[in-house]
């Protein structure tokens, strides 16, 4: 028997909570419950995360939390419980299946079937973010080789355990070379060792046009944060509607299953709201904790349900739907089709086993570092950069010189363009002279003199090699 931690949110999460909780337990899951209180009262009674310490430590004992959706109070200060939890366990990996219900689900791609599988915990959500100048803010985007090699390695052995045929990677390498570059990179290293499965890779924007398009020729997906946040629910909807989309958050030690729905307070209470959402991440909370005979059990009686066309309001349609139901009614109608499957709609058939197990990181030795510049970033509220470079020729040394000077990362100095739009934001590169090493102290002895010119200087940003390989972007332009 597998303990959980069950959280019954806020809104609608009650309804389909105990909707999904009926259908999972009638099909035999071996599970005991722990209930906890998180969202909206939480928040309200002033703890700002909207979770108490108790239900952490209840959290974390069960490794496994199945959360309904929650309401974040409108206003400041109060943070996301989905991020801050996917963060403090290291859910790295989201995974969510969107495959079309056609004829019986409204959608313009009946052979869609495919899984996104998204990186959780880094790249612009990381959420780190300073207004440096009047007119300049900026977002760090962080991506890390133990964040892609995680994800990526997460997404090939998904599709070996379902017998996904193809991983495919979306990036905008040609634009963040470095960062986004190294997602491509540790693409293409993790694929050489899974010869079985095919992969591809496309640069996100016509990737995404063609998902959009002709999703029936992308089988899993692997994405950075923000990409697979964002299509993710593209695809979801597309194959029918996010409301019937769950999703998982998987962890090297805990896992976290939900739907991939808000809270729907307007909804609340009415015995309208369709729990099929939730009921997907139980199944796949079910497969995780090796319950795959039960999880089958379940799907296939969804499936059926669907196809018989007993539907909630919200996918109901007239000519294609037999009968609409509420939550509990459709519950119902799933319990009693446990044991039967599908006849139209292609029925589910799960490797039975354990959980996905991967390796945890192996943290790889050190490169060769070598300090090959800096870049001095100041605010400077002239319009001109042959002006800026003047004043800046006044804090170079022997040792190091100006080379280069940007504005939003278009290069302006030397052989600027007139045209090219400046704000009050300049990123200054600093090289040493024919060769010669630089080092920290440089650094340092350049912001001194800058200081002592009334040049305001805003941070700086060290340029590498590691082991003789460039790491740091050109200017555009350069």
């Amino acid at each position: 028997m597998a303990t959980i931690t069950v959280a019954k949110g806020d809104g609608i999460g009650p309804e389909i909570m105990d909707a999904t909780l009926s259908i999972i337990l009638a099909a035999g899951a071996d599970l005991q419950i722990e209930e906890i209180e998180v969202g909206e009262k939480v928040y309200l009674a002033g703890n700002t995360s909207g979770i108490a310490k108790g239900s952490w430590d209840t959290i974390r004992r069960n490794k496994v939390f199945l959360k309904a959706p929650i309401t974040t109070p409108q206003g400041g200060g109060y943070k996301s419980l989905n991020v801050t939890t996917r963060k403090f366990l290291g859910l790295y990996a989201n995974v969510r299946p969107c495959a079309s219900l056609h004829p019986f689900v409204r959608t313009k791609h009946p052979d869609m079937d495919l899984v996104i599988v998204r990186e959780n915990e880094e790249d612009l959500y990381a959420g780190i973010e300073h207004q440096q100048t009047d007119e300049v803010v900026q977002c760090l985007k962080l991506i890390s080789r133990p964040g892609c090699e995680k994800i990526v390695r997460y997404a090939f052995e998904y599709a070996r355990q379902y017998g996904r045929k193809k991983v495919t990677c979306f990036t905008k390498d040609n634009i963040m070379k470095q960062t986004d570059g190294l997602f491509h990179q540790v693409f293409e290293e993790i694929a050489q060792e899974y010869p079985d499965i095919e992969n591809e890779h496309w640069i996100i924007d016509i990737g995404a046009a063609k998902m959009a398009d002709t999703p029936e020729n992308f089988d899993v997906i692997v994405m950075p944060n923000l990409y697979g946040d964002v299509l993710s629910d593209v695809a979801a909807q597309i194959a029918g509607s996010v409301g019937l989309a769950g999703s998982a958050n998987i962890g090297e030690e805990c896992a976290m299953f939900e739907a991939i729905h808000g809270s729907a307070p307007r909804r609340a209470g009415q015995n309208l709201a369709n729990p099929s959402g939730l009921l997907q991440g139980a199944i796949m909370m079910l497969n995780h904790l090796g319950q795959t005979t039960v999880a089958e059990k379940v799907q296939n009686a969804w499936l059926k349900t669907i196809e018989e066309g007993i539907h909630t309001y919200d996918i109901y349609k007239e000519g294609t739907s037999k009968e609409r139901v509420g939550t509990k009614e459709f519950a119902q109608a799933v319990i009693a089709n446990l044991g039967q499957k599908p006849t139209r709609l292609k029925p589910v058939s799960y490797a039975k086993g354990s959980a996905l197990k991967l390796p945890k990181y192996q943290r790889k030795a050190p490169a060769r570092k070598e300090l090959l510049g800096v870049d001095v970033f100041v605010q400077w509220p002239g319009l001109n950069p042959d002006e800026l470079a003047q004043a800046l020729h006044n804090i170079q040394s022997e040792q190091v010189e100006l080379t280069m000077i940007t504005n939003r990362g278009i290069k302006v100095w030397p052989e600027g363009f007139q045209e090219t739009f400046c704000t009050d934001h300049w990123r200054c590169r600093f090289k040493p002279v024919n060769g010669y090493p630089m080092t920290k102290q440089h650094i340092i002895d350049l912001l001194s003199q800058a200081e002592g010119l009334n040049i305001d200087t805003i941070k700086t940003e060290n340029l590498y090699a590691f082991d003789g390989k460039q790491a740091f972007s050109m200017g555009q332009g350069q």
